[in-house]
């Protein structure tokens, strides 16, 4: 049944390297296993990039967490959901999206930091394995594909002026700039570890606060394009804190952001 009270989908896709197909790929007929794959794949890409980064490319990668912001029209904030949670399972989190992308919320737009790059990319791929239909996506030119339409709002490529400059900082720096809490405990490259150690439960909590920075961040640029006035973006902003207190028992990862919540104070 499609909802139509949701107008943007604000979400983040946190993911691990793929032993199997690393294996597959980049080592045929080799007798190691698949922790040793992405150790040599991970000191393959380091060496490449003269020490700076082992970070594993996305067509060799698979989602362990998919959490989505659900926005109205009005840019306040309906709910926060975990796909498949708490099962985590890439088949159904990669189901679920799509059928929300395809169906349900089929009138929303797509808002991402760096998911043309990453997320989008990822979840198309996974798609493709699992045989799952994203018709309007892939078909209709107006969906989240064009770069300059409005059904994907990537708000790296939009602030950096599609890729003019680049955004040091990234989107830590941006959720900082306006008082909200950016990275915290857990940091992006330590997924994986957290992962072999079975801390899915602390990687989906940290989807979320990606997700809620990635919202606020949104908020804000609705003000630089004059949609919203920054009196009423921060009303909002004081409605979605009601809203984190309201549900920080149902959606646990919550409670460390209010923690650690910050509120604008511009400088200099």
């Amino acid at each position: 049944m499609k909802d139509e009270s949701v107008k943007f989908l604000v979400f983040d896709v946190e993911s691990v390297p793929d032993k199997k197909l690393i294996s597959l790929v980049k080592y045929p007929g080799e007798e190691i296993d698949g922790l040793e794959a992405v150790r040599r794949y991970q000191q393959e890409l380091l060496g490449s990039s003269g020490g700076v980064s082992d970070f594993i490319p996305v067509t060799f990668q698979y989602p362990v967490a998919i959490c989505v912001a659900k926005v109205r029209h009005d840019f306040t904030l309906l709910d926060i959901v975990s796909l498949d949670d708490p099962e985590f399972r890439p088949d159904e989190m990669t189901r679920l999206f799509w059928l929300g992308v395809e169906e349900v919320y089929d009138g929303a737009s797509l808002v991402t930091y760096n998911g043309r790059g990453f997320d989008v990319p990822l979840l198309e791929l996974m798609a493709y394995r699992y045989g799952y239909s994203a018709k309007r996506h892939f078909k209709d030119k107006y969906a989240g594909r064009s770069r300059y339409g409005n059904k994907h709002i990537d708000l790296q490529d939009w602030l950096s002026n599609y890729s003019a400059v680049r955004i040091h900082g990234g989107l830590n720096l941006l959720a900082k700039i306006i008082g909200k809490p950016g990275k915290m405990q857990t940091k992006g490259n330590e997924v994986y570890s957290m992962f072999l150690e079975g801390r899915i439960r602390d990687i989906n909590n940290y989807c979320v606060h990606d997700v809620l920075d990635t919202y606020f961040v949104f908020l804000r640029t609705r003000v630089l394009t004059g949609e919203v006035t920054i009196v009423r973006e921060q009303e909002i902003v004081k409605s979605t804190k009601n809203f984190l207190e309201d549900n920080q028992e149902r959606i646990p990862a919550l409670k460390t952001y209010l923690a650690n919540w910050g509120d604008w104070d511009p400088w200099p």
